[in-house]
């Protein structure tokens, strides 16, 4: 069976991909504590609790490895970059891509993020050709482990998808009357993120590294998406702005 190693599982998308795919691959979970992690979601999961800014720590995570979805990082858009970014969103990246280097992995799926282009004006629709534009040092981060994927993919062999995630709702409990229209034009599902997800695992590129954007099917979607139609087949289901129409 396929072996997907999943970094930062414990973080909301790691837990809501581990419940996507645990039947259908054989999953490696790794954070730093999984102690308030569900039991139904451990079983016939291998579990590794280990601080992956630490190199040391990579011994042997990638045997057998097939594909790398990396989630682990600091999300926190107010993260000071000394005490909170530099290890986890930094030298944890380089870290597994340079272990990747000496692996069989086939493929890495990474977490980037919407704020690494979030600095354009809400009249803008972003692509990811259009030159990166940070709203903040987390979205500098995203940009740092973007073009560190992009490195290892042309220049390594590494094969990498990065995904720009823009704001992700586990469920629609978590969008409501409050939500404005940034928010709306933002709005990225559970479903379909784990569809995307599919995607990238099933693809064909037509060279090393892609970029896509990760949003729903918006009315007025923030960031483009054609991309990740083309070349990965991509077809969300989800709409912000339809579904708080019907709240």
């Amino acid at each position: 069976m396929t072996k997907i190693l999943i970094t930062g599982a414990t973080g909301t998308i790691g837990k809501n991909l581990t419940r996507h795919l645990k039947d259908k691959y054989d999953l490696v979970l790794a954070d730093i504590d999984f102690s308030d992690f569900p039991d139904d979601l451990k079983e016939n999961a291998k579990i590794v609790e280990a601080d992956l800014s630490k190199l040391e720590e990579w011994n042997g995570l990638l045997d057998g490895v097939d594909y790398v979805i990396q989630l682990a990082g600091n999300p926190d858009p107010e993260a000071d970059f000394y005490e909170d970014l530099v290890e986890l969103n930094y030298f944890l990246p380089q870290n597994l891509y340079y272990k990747a280097a000496e692996s069989s992995v086939k493929r890495i799926i990474f977490a980037s993020s919407i704020h690494a282009s979030d600095a354009y004006p809400d009249n803008v629709q972003v692509k990811t050709t259009d030159q990166v534009r940070p709203d903040d040092l987390y979205g500098v981060s995203k940009a740092y482990l973007e073009a560190l994927a992009s490195y290892y993919a042309f220049k390594k062999g590494i094969e990498s998808i990065g995904i720009r995630i823009g704001d992700y709702k586990s469920d629609d409990s978590e969008l409501g009357e409050d939500t404005d229209l940034r928010g709306m034009a933002a709005y990225f599902s559970a479903r379909d993120m784990n569809h995307l997800i599919d995607c990238c695992l099933e693809a064909t590129l037509d060279e090393p590294y892609l970029l896509v954007n990760g949003l729903s099917n918006n009315t007025f979607p923030r960031l483009d998406i054609e991309s990740a139609r083309v070349k990965l087949g991509y077809e969300p289901k989800d709409n912000a702005f339809e579904k708080l129409n019907k709240l």
